[in-house]
């Protein structure tokens, strides 16, 4: 018995790429299940001001988002809740009387320009109260403003 072992033929190894269209298409959907775009477009101008203590919200599809600073078009002070802007103030009590009907937990997102008038702010908490959104939340800006 001969204590030599010869290879017979050397076989290159590949790597099977039948399944790499499967994968990429995969990875493909994937992404775009799970990214979140934009939803609203912005109609109102706001300059959010800073704030030393901040605290961030984990659960962001319980947020509704309420714009309150200038109409882009007539320069007024302005709200808009989604894409709508509001024009009578008790039109925000409804919208927000409906979403908390659907989801009880929501939280009321304030953006709130930092040159609004502390009036006009007033009013629309006051209407946040008529409608029993009392999970308020101010966002801030996570910079100093330039």
């Amino acid at each position: 018995m001969s204590a030599h072992f010869k290879k017979k033929g050397q076989s290159k190894q590949e790597i099977p790429t039948a399944s790499l269209p499967d994968i990429i298409f995969m990875l493909l959907i994937f992404f775009m299940v799970t990214t979140v775009l934009r939803e609203t477009e912005l109609l109102v101008i706001t300059r959010l001001p800073q704030a030393s203590a901040v605290e961030k919200i984990d659960q962001k599809r319980l947020i509704q988002y309420v714009y309150v600073g200038q109409n882009r078009e007539t320069g007024e002070s302005g709200v808009q809740i989604n894409d709508a802007l509001i024009d009578d103030m008790t039109d925000i009590r409804d919208a927000m009387y409906r979403r908390l009907v659907e989801e009880p937990a929501t939280i009321v997102s304030l953006n709130v320009d930092r040159e609004i008038e502390t009036g006009y702010l007033y009013d629309v908490q006051q209407e946040l109260r008529e409608a029993d959104a009392l999970r308020v939340n101010y966002s801030t800006a996570s910079e100093a403003p330039q």
